[in-house]
This record gives structure tokens, C-alpha cells and sequence, in this order.
């Protein structure tokens, strides 16, 4: 019932311009008043033209259509056109409803052509009340005609910057969401790869301990107190998991790395040459994971003793590269899911992975920055 009566709800415009369209009818008092010193048939055809402008100012915040879009924004000019020369040139202020709407033109053509049409409107009122009737006051309404002539680019201009601004804010909402569904997806497979390993010995054990408790009563002891180190292996486990699901900045996994390297005796060398406040928090927590994924294969497989971490940005990207003097990709990180994760976390933020092998491994992370302010061309 109550969904019914939604869509029983009539409005003039669209809900979502909220009151916006609505302050624009204020400026149709001007034409009344002109209008209201008619007589005659000429009054009465004056305020049925402004009746039907009014309609089609309602139409075009409605109409999807692009060909019936245009058909009402003719009619409004031609109406404009009309009143201005056969009433009043002060009827040309209403070009100010139809800028509005030729600013909704998306491809240049159709806005150049429409914008086109627009300067014929107010040309031609110009021309006869200027030339033929000699009433137009041109310097008083200079400033106005080209106001008139500049506003659909500003406002073209603007509406594509906020498009473009909105599709950027979707497009950060994606990633945030690719973002979690892949952090999902590597604690699942952390959760099967350790944790359900560990539960499986736990459970094995038990069963053991079960049949043993009858026969071999120290065995069963024995293996009790092995179920008890196991079940706390395991809540390690689970905390690490924990740790790990929550969001580090570079910083922090830095100061993580560091610490790591350091226990497995390998000399670490850092250079961070970059601004961090200019990296948005999605990215940081990619390249962190990607980070300490490097570091944890130096340390298990790379024998190395020396590790080099270089953080840098340019104007376009930022680089994050993970070097060591060790045996070079190790058979257990190239068959791994090592650098496939990092691929695919990368990929998230449209980001690369490049990988040297000679003399050691060099790992070379390469994200694009994401500018918010974007250049808008009319």
C-alpha cells in the first residue's frame, strides 16, 4: 500500500533537483507583467505561448529521449524568439531556462549546434528591434548577451567536472569493495592453508588419543599435552590472522619488515622519498600486503644478506621496489602463489609488478596516482 502511494505521488519536477527548478520560475513574473498590459487576441496568444514555454521547461527535466529533448528545447526558443520580437526584447531574458538545458548536451557537436541555435534566438530580437525598430538599447544589454552566450560552457564545463568527480568517487567504491573481497578470498585461503591444518592435526590427535587412553596410558598423556601446544599454536594462529586483517600504512608495515629482517640477520636499507598523506589508504594497504609478501619470501628463500626497500613517487606514479642480494627468484616463490597475490592486489589499484632476477631479486611496484582534479575541456 505503502509502495502505492509513492508512485501515486505527482511532482512538477523531479525529486532529485530538489528546489532548484522551481527558484527558475520566479523569473516568468517579468514576461506576466509585460504580458498583462495586452489587449486582445494578442494578450491571449502572449500568455498561451508563456503557458506552453512553462510546459516545456517542465518537459525537458523529464524527457530521456534525446530527439524529443530537442523538439522542446526548439520550441522554447522559438517562443523566446516570438515574444521577444512581437512583445517585448526584455522576453529574451527567458534564454536563461534554455542554457540551462543546452548545457545537458554531452557530445560537442550536438552542444555546438544547439548553442548555435541559441544565438539565433537572440540574434535575430537584436537585429529587428535594433535595426528595423530602433528600440534596443545595445550597451545596456551588451553585458547581458554575452552572459547569455558564456553560460552554457561554464555550466558545461561544470556538470562535466562533477561527472567526472562522481565517477571517481564510484570507481574509489569499487576498489574499496575488490579491496575487501580479495582480503576475503587471502583469509580463507590463510584460514585452510594454516589454521585448518592445524585443527586437522588437533583432530587426528584426539582420535589417537582416544584408542591409546585403554592401551598405553603415558602415550595418551603424552599426546594430550602435544594437543594442548598444538591448540595453542593454533590460537597464535588465529591472532596472527587477526593482526593481519587489519590495515596498515606503509609506515607501519615498514617498521613490521624491518624487525623481521633484522631477526633473520639481513642488513635492511630504506629510502623513503615521498609525501605519504598524498597516497590514499586503499593503496597504502596493497602495497603494505605486497610488501611484506616480498619481505617474507627474502626471508624464507632468497639467503640473502642484505635487503634494499625504496619508496619514491613521481607525478604520475608511485614506486615502491623490494631489492636483495641473494640467489634470485627461488623455485618455491616462482611456483608459489607469492607473486600472483601480488599481481592480482595490484591490479586492484591498476597497478604492475615487474620482477629482475640477475644478481639477486628486484621486485619493482609501480601504482598510477589518481588525480581528483581533472582538466575539463569544452
Amino acid at each position: 500500500m505503502i509502495s502505492l502511494v509513492k508512485q501515486c505521488r505527482f511532482s512538477i519536477f523531479p525529486f532529485k533537483y530538489g528546489l532548484y527548478p522551481y527558484i527558475f520560475l520566479v523569473y516568468l513574473f517579468i514576461p506576466i507583467s509585460f504580458l498583462w498590459d495586452e489587449v486582445g487576441m494578442k494578450k491571449l496568444l502572449g500568455f498561451f505561448l508563456l503557458i506552453l514555454f512553462t510546459v516545456s521547461y517542465r518537459q525537458l527535466y523529464y524527457i530521456t529521449s534525446h530527439t524529443s529533448f530537442s523538439i522542446w528545447l526548439g520550441i522554447q526558443m522559438v517562443i523566446i524568439c516570438i515574444q521577444s520580437i512581437f512583445y517585448h526584447y526584455n522576453f529574451m531574458y527567458l534564454s536563461f531556462f534554455t542554457v540551462n538545458f543546452i548545457s545537458w548536451y554531452l557530445e560537442k557537436k550536438q552542444f555546438h549546434i544547439a548553442w548555435g541555435w541559441l544565438a539565433c534566438t537572440i540574434g535575430v530580437p537584436l537585429v529587428y528591434h535594433g535595426f528595423i525598430t530602433h528600440s534596443f538599447p545595445f550597451l545596456n544589454a551588451l553585458p547581458f548577451v554575452v552572459v547569455i552566450l558564456a553560460a552554457p560552457f561554464g555550466i558545461r564545463s561544470m556538470n562535466k567536472r562533477m561527472e567526472l568527480e562522481s565517477e571517481l568517487d564510484e570507481a574509489n567504491a569499487k576498489i574499496k569493495e575488490l579491496v575487501k573481497r580479495e582480503e576475503r578470498t587471502r583469509i580463507a585461503r590463510d584460514l585452510h592453508d594454516t589454521l585448518g591444518h592445524t585443527l586437522s592435526l588437533i583432530t587426528l590427535k584426539s582420535q589417537l588419543v582416544e584408542r591409546l587412553i585403554t592401551k598405553d596410558k603415558n602415550r595418551a598423556k603424552q599426546e594430550v599435552k602435544e594437543i594442548e601446544l598444538t591448540s595453542r599454536i593454533a590460537l597464535d594462529q588465529v591472532r596472527e590472522l587477526v593482526t593481519s586483517m587489519k590495515s596498515h600504512t606503509i609506515m607501519e608495515e615498514l617498521i613490521y619488515v624491518q624487525d623481521i629482517l633484522q631477526t633473520a640477520n639481513i642488513q635492511v636499507h630504506t629510502n623513503i622519498n615521498i609525501h605519504m598523506e598524498s597516497l590514499p589508504i586503499v593503496e597504502q594497504s596493497m602495497l603494505s600486503l605486497c610488501l611484506r609478501e616480498a619481505v617474507t619470501n627474502i626471508v624464507k628463500h632468497s639467503k640473502a644478506s642484505y635487503c634494499w626497500i625504496d619508496l619514491k613517487d613521481t607525478v604520475e606514479n608511485t614506486y615502491l621496489i623490494v631489492a636483495d642480494n641473494g640467489i634470485g627468484q627461488s623455485r618455491e616463490w616462482g611456483e608459489g602463489n607469492g607473486l600472483k597475490g601480488m599481481k592480482e592486489r595490484l591490479s586492484l589499484i591498476n597497478g604492475t609488478l615487474t620482477v629482475h632476477t640477475t644478481n639477486g631479486s628486484v621486485l619493482e611496484m609501480q601504482v598510477p596516482k589518481v588525480k581528483k582534479d581533472v582538466e575539463t575541456y569544452v
